[in-house]
């Protein structure tokens, strides 16, 4: 998992509402200009929906990576997972082709999470995947398949290493502090890994660090490693987990980073939502898995806020990412080959995400995705902008009726996706200039 154990039960909620309220805050780095700022996320925004992969020797017990250390599996034997860790099927073409057939632009995987071992042929530590019997450079297979794809290559990494004698906490959450540690000595070597990850597997698309939030690290050691990557890979878009936030003082990285709930309507402060496609972030024999309709559901929501959606699958001991995982990818990749102008490229709004409805837009087009229909049609409040023509891209037709303080919609029910009907509105003015409405029916 990672940041925190997973709440199951606000799942459900996470996947109907928005959940994530954010007050808008003008993002000013400690690093640069928000016109800089701007530029190097633009495809980023564009993209809008990524892989994320967690994935490690603790796919051998179906438990949770980092977390389940020192907890659902002993310390010792945890740390000793890594000597059967021999992933035969393990194969970076096929999981960098799944994520393409899913339509997702960019890929992050778990290079070092919370237990310390390295995806990579790290010279920092001996507890990297060198040392497995697998004896193959994950990062690098990765990083070349992504590159051949055209897919970003993105790494995640963990800030805490509950592993390392020098890192003063261990074991698990809430683990008490080592013996003899050195901070220093320990963020040195957390440098010398990043600056391995940031000069030997090309450009690197984003770095989504995690793991910020206990007591040896602070908002300034997160600024000087903020400078840090800057200074190698400037054009790397950097999460917001580097440091804890400081009263007055502005945020770090370049986006917001909700987990396992849905981001709220915010154009000011970039964000991603990740989440897991079942329900724990490693590989679990027989996890529950999301329906089509909550999976697609998820990336309109997180689209119509103006956000993007990172969704997480763990692959399997052998390598192979499970066939219900693919298929359901492989679904929603299906759709967006279809629908998927109505969410590359395009802007969250102007009518904020609701019960009932999530829009986006793209010049003078704005898409609205009607994700339930309540009796009588819809009516929303008037857009602002006179509507040129419609068009039902899900099939069928819509009859589109404005007043000056209504937009009455209507499509006959033979006529309605049963997940999501996508109405396309042709205005006489740029949908984004639009000041963002609230999408709540109009009684």
């Amino acid at each position: 998992m990672t940041m925190r154990p997973l709440i199951g039960s606000l799942l459900a909620v996470a996947l109907q509402t928005p959940a994530f309220a954010q007050t808008p805050v003008p993002h000013v780095a400690p690093h640069d200009t928000p016109a800089r700022d701007a530029d190097r996320l633009a495809w980023w925004r564009d993209a809008r929906f990524g892989m994320f992969i967690h994935w490690g020797p603790v796919s051998l017990r179906g438990t949770e990576i980092g977390w389940s250390r020192g907890k659902d599996v002993p310390t010792a034997e945890y740390d000793a997972l890594y000597k059967q860790f021999s992933p035969e099927k393990f194969d970076a073409d096929q999981w960098v082709s799944l994520a393409k057939s899913a339509g997702m632009k960019y890929i992050v995987i778990t290079s070092k999470h919370h237990d310390g071992f390295c995806l990579w042929d790290s010279r920092q530590s001996d507890y990297n995947v060198m040392k497995s019997p697998l004896g193959r450079d994950v990062d690098r297979e990765l990083s070349d398949a992504c590159r051949r794809a055209g897919v970003r290559f993105c790494t995640y990494y963990s800030i805490l290493d509950w592993r390392d004698p020098n890192y003063p906490l261990g074991e698990a959450p809430g683990g008490g502090p080592k013996s003899r540690p050195d901070m220093d000595l320990y963020v040195a070597g957390m440098k010398g890994q990043l600056e391995e990850l940031l000069t030997r597997y090309g450009p690197i698309g984003l770095v989504w660090f995690d793991g910020q939030w206990e007591a040896p690290w602070s908002y300034e050691r997160g600024i000087d490693l903020e400078k840090f990557v800057r200074s190698i890979q400037p054009d790397t878009i950097i999460n917001d987990r580097l440091g804890p936030g400081k009263a007055g003082a502005p945020p770090l990285g370049d986006y917001a980073t909700p987990e396992q709930t849905i981001g709220g309507f915010n154009r000011d402060r970039p964000w991603e939502t990740c989440m897991t496609i079942c329900q724990q972030w490693a590989w679990k024999p027989g996890d529950a898995m999301k329906s089509l309709r909550e999976c697609l559901h998820a990336l309109v929501r997180c689209v119509g806020g103006d956000g993007n959606l990172l969704f997480n699958v763990g692959p399997m001991p052998d390598g192979r990412i499970e066939d219900r995982q693919a298929d359901r990818l492989r679904e929603m990749g299906l759709w967006l080959e279809k629908y998927g102008e109505s969410v590359y490229a395009t802007r969250g709004g102007p009518y904020m995400p609701g019960a009932n409805v999530a829009s986006t837009t793209r010049g003078k087009v704005v898409y609205l995705h009607v994700l339930a229909w309540p009796e009588g049609g819809l009516r929303l409040p008037a857009l602002g902008a006179r509507i040129v023509s419609s068009a039902v891209l899900t099939g069928g037709e819509a009859t589109v009726t404005q007043r000056d303080d209504v937009l009455l919609l209507e499509v006959p029910a033979s006529d309605r996706d049963p997940i999501d009907t996508i109405v396309k509105l042709e205005l006489d003015r740029e949908g984004f200039g639009i000041t963002p409405i609230a999408s709540d029916p109009v009684k």
